[in-house]
């Protein structure tokens, strides 16, 4: 009979429950990005979560509230503070259906967040690897553990639906001039 060993088994056990928390949560951040998406703001959406608890929630509200820090993961940030009474989101992770850029990506640092859970990578503007690395060998030397990817097609899919409705409102099919 063959010896099962213990530590593996654990390991493995903990990052299968690692996975599938990060796509439940994930699933919650896709709901915000959905509600962006209704209000005709891009569609992104942020849910941090502290200890299996959900403390903030945020989903792009730029041209609503006329104001371009209104991303996301700022607002998920400015909630999940209020929760708790405090900036220090020590130990907390944020999932965010895209990359985040390099804005948010100094006030997840700032915010003492500890891990980012993302689903698309963002080509033109990521902050945490993609375009520019804000997050690792970060000068205020804070840890903070990032995983890219999850439910990636789905997110990016919302992006690619909220551009291709944009321009349709518009009248604009998307399609480059073609050049004499």
């Amino acid at each position: 009979m063959a010896e099962i060993n213990t530590e593996e088994f654990q390991l493995e056990l903990a990052a299968r429950l690692l996975a599938e928390e990060d796509q439940r949560f994930m699933r919650m951040a896709i709901r915000e990005a959905e509600k962006a998406f209704e209000e005709k703001e891009i569609p992104i959406g942020c849910v941090i979560v502290k200890d299996g608890v959900v403390i903030g929630r945020g989903h792009n509200q730029i041209e609503m509230l006329k104001d371009a820090t209104a991303h996301a993961e700022i607002l998920a940030i400015g909630t999940a503070a209020s929760a708790l009474s405090n900036w220090r989101l020590d130990g907390a992770t944020l999932y965010v259906t895209l990359e985040p850029c390099p804005m948010c990506a100094g006030a997840i640092l700032n915010s003492r967040v500890s891990r980012i859970v993302y689903g698309s990578k963002d080509t033109r503007f990521g902050g945490c690897g993609t375009t520019i690395d804000v997050i690792t060998d970060n000068a205020l030397k804070r840890p903070v553990a990032v995983t890219g990817g999850i439910f990636a097609e789905e997110c990016l899919g919302l992006l690619k639906r909220f551009f291709q409705q944009m321009r349709l409102e518009k009248g604009d099919s998307g399609a480059k001039p073609q050049q004499s």
